[in-house]
C-alpha cells in the first residue's frame, strides 16, 4: 500500500514564515515575539528562530524594546508586484488623498482576499486611517472587495457569499461603486470603484475614512476619474 503524502517539516517551517509575514502586514502596529507565537499557535522558541531567519534576510525588523514589524526588504519586494500597475497608480493615489483627505488605497483580488498593493495617506489631513500595503480581508467584506466582485463571475465567489452580498453587488454594478460602513474596521467608512485592466487580476481603487463633508456619490466620481486615467494609460 502507498505511504500517504505527509508535509515535510521544510514546507511547513516556510509555511509558517510566511503566515509571520501575513500577521505583520495585518497588524496595526508592532508585535512582540509572544504574540506572533500566539497567534501561529507555535512555541516561543519556534516563533523565534523563523523570525530569526526573516530577520537574517531583512523581511521582518526588531526595535529596541524587541518588538517585530516587517522590514524594508519587504517594501522593495512589493514594489515588483504588478510594478507598472503601482507606478501608474500611485500619483493618482497620492492626487485623490490630498483632495479628499482620506487615505487611498489600490487593492487587488488574491485568491479569495482583497489585498492592499499599494497605500497613501492625505499630507495635510488632522487625522487619516491607516491602510498598509500587504494588508488583506475577505473578499466578501468591505467597499474594495464588492468592487471587485462586480468583474468575477457569481460561480466564482467564494461559498461565503451571502444575499446579502450579492445584492450589494448587484447596487454597486448599477451604480458604479460600493460603500462599506464598520464592515473591516469598527467606526472605519470606505468607497471603492472598480479598475479593471487586460491581463490584471481585477481590482478597485478606495478611500478609507471616519467622517466626511463628501458624500459616497461625490467621492466616486473623483475616484472613477483616476481609475479612468490609470486604465487609459495601461491599457492605451
Amino acid at each position: 500500500m502507498p505511504e500517504t503524502s505527509k508535509p515535510s517539516p521544510a514546507s511547513q517551517t516556510l509555511s509558517r514564515g510566511i503566515r509571520i509575514l501575513e500577521v505583520l502586514a495585518d497588524a496595526r502596529g508592532p508585535l512582540t515575539i509572544d504574540e506572533i507565537a500566539k497567534r501561529l499557535d507555535v512555541h516561543r522558541s519556534i516563533a523565534y528562530r523563523l523570525l530569526r531567519t526573516l530577520e537574517d534576510h531583512r523581511l521582518i525588523a526588531r526595535d529596541a524594546a524587541g518588538t517585530v514589524s516587517l522590514g524594508a526588504r519587504m517594501a522593495a519586494l512589493a514594489a515588483g508586484v504588478a510594478h507598472d500597475l503601482q507606478a501608474e497608480a500611485l500619483p493618482e493615489l497620492t492626487a485623490v488623498a490630498n483632495e479628499l483627505g482620506m487615505t487611498c488605497f489600490l487593492a487587488v483580488l488574491d485568491g479569495a482576499e482583497c489585498i492592499t498593493l499599494a497605500s497613501v495617506e492625505p499630507r495635510h489631513a488632522v487625522a487619516s486611517v491607516a491602510q498598509r500595503p500587504g494588508a488583506r480581508h475577505s473578499v466578501t467584506v468591505g467597499a474594495p472587495g464588492k468592487a471587485i466582485l462586480t468583474q468575477v463571475p457569481a460561480a466564482q465567489w467564494p461559498e461565503a457569499a451571502s444575499e446579502a452580498l450579492r445584492a450589494a453587488v448587484a447596487a454597486a454594478t448599477t451604480d458604479g461603486y460600493a460603500t462599506s460602513h464598520d464592515e473591516v474596521i469598527p467606526t472605519v467608512q470606505s468607497v471603492a470603484v472598480p479598475l479593471q485592466l487586460r491581463g490584471q487580476r481585477p481590482s478597485a481603487i478606495a478611500v478609507v475614512h471616519v467622517a466626511s463633508d463628501l458624500d459616497d456619490a461625490a467621492i466616486a466620481t473623483r475616484l472613477q476619474h483616476s481609475a479612468a486615467l490609470i486604465r487609459h494609460a495601461l491599457d492605451g
